[in-house]
């Protein structure tokens, strides 16, 4: 009787254009175990996992070249889900499976919700299934940046990137006219800044960007933010403004700014869905202002952008999925993936190491009140060294006619 085990590995909630070269690692680290038999994806996550979908990647992936094309392809190519396991039947048959394929690697690249799930599911072996022989990895990523005990998260770099290049743009666009005009634009961010802080980013490195920051770690005042707006309006030098604001803004009673353009919907995790921000302002400035403004909602082209990605964290992203694999093999579980920065190097340092998945599950990383300014509206130097190295590096995307070429199974 064979020792071997089998792997499988699933995506879950928003993907990000690194999402796919963490699997890249993950595959590419198992299929160098010498434990390990085959390497299944489970498509939409653990919903296809329940339903015992299932797909061969060890034979897909025995031609290396589709490595590199999947490490370059945005969005989740196993598909996602936002299931949310609770209920005693899911859990006994996500083991019945398990046992039914021989699985005793389970990796789930995921964020707050998909760590909560690794760590239930970690909490079950333990106390019910101590007998079967599995091991539960969380392997981080989302472009929110908010998943705590570990220094940034794969994705966040990326779509960081795609953020301040389109502010610099945007605001070469809006210099060439004399007219005072308002131009507002909304990232993604629902209770943590750290994608709408990198719209700074375009300032201190192009010279132009967002000339207001407006993020949820600071209530927001409707009526201070139109005399932020007067303000920088009234500079003769300059006739537009530029404001970066996240969807997630909330008054001082912790509401959400735009929340009367809300619909009340909310995800199957309890989340409202959030859309309105930008047009929320835009309203307001035309009519307590009266000037030209527009909003730009840049939605999911931030998290979708693989030709703009950062090399960074493309390769960081294929590092931790690896060191999953490896942590695996190790005969850990109920662990997830972690990043490291080395504080004392004068270089961006960065290390691998995991972590008890309890202490990441459902908890949210804001921002640090010291990364913020001083009147709330921006964020400072120490915010912005941190953010700098992980947007660096171009990839080397393959085109076809014009696009880049994607993998797709």
């Amino acid at each position: 009787m064979s020792l071997k085990k089998n792997a499988v590995i699933g995506q879950s909630g928003g993907p990000t254009s690194a999402i796919n070269a963490t699997l890249a690692g993950v595959i590419e680290g198992c299929m160098d175990i010498t434990s390990i038999d085959a390497v299944y994806g489970m498509k939409n996550g653990v919903e296809g996992f329940l339903r015992e979908d299932f797909i061969d990647l060890k034979e897909i992936f025995s031609d290396k070249s589709n490595f590199e094309k999947l490490s370059l392809t945005p969005a989740a190519a196993l598909g996602s889900c936002r299931l949310k396991i609770k209920e005693e039947a899911q859990f006994e048959k996500i083991f019945e499976v398990i046992e039914k394929h021989n699985i005793g690697y389970f990796f789930y690249i995921g964020v707050n919700d998909s760590m909560d799930a690794v760590a239930k599911l970690e909490k079950y072996r333990a106390e019910k299934k101590a007998d079967v022989d599995v091991k539960f990895i969380g392997v981080p990523k989302t472009i929110d940046n908010d998943l705590c005990v570990t220094d940034h998260t794969p994705g966040f770099g990326s779509a960081a990137k795609y953020i301040a290049c389109t502010v610099a743009e945007v605001a070469r666009d809006c210099a060439v006219y004399t007219q005072k005009a308002v131009t507002i634009i909304e990232i993604m961010g629902r209770d943590a800044g750290w994608l709408t802080a990198s719209a700074a980013l375009a300032k201190e490195l192009t010279g132009m960007g967002a000339d207001l920051i407006y993020l949820p770690e600071v209530p927001f005042d409707s009526e201070e933010f139109i005399k932020d707006v007067n303000n920088k309006l009234s500079d003769a030098k300059k006739p537009y403004v530029i404001v970066a604001v996240s969807e997630g803004i909330k008054n001082k009673d912790g509401e959400y700014a735009a929340k009367a353009a809300m619909s009340g919907a909310v995800d199957t995790f309890g989340h409202a869905y959030l859309s309105g921000t930008g047009k929320y302002l835009e309203n307001l400035v035309r009519e307590k202002i009266g000037c030209k403004c527009r909003s730009i909602e840049l939605n999911l082209m931030q998290r979708c952008s693989a030709h703009i990605a950062s090399k960074t964290d493309i390769d960081e992203s294929i590092t931790i999925g690896r060191a999953a694999a490896k942590a695996a093999a190790e005969g850990k579980s109920g662990r997830m993936m972690a990043f490291l920065r080395d504080e004392n190097s004068p270089e961006y340092k960065i290390s691998i190491t995991d972590v008890d998945i309890s202490k990441a599950a459902n908890l949210v990383k804001s921002i640090p009140a010291d990364f913020i300014s001083k009147d709330g509206k921006n964020v400072n130097e120490k915010c912005l060294n941190y953010m700098k190295p992980l947007i660096k590096g171009e990839c080397a995307v393959k085109y076809k006619d014009g696009l880049p070429l994607f993998f797709s199974f």
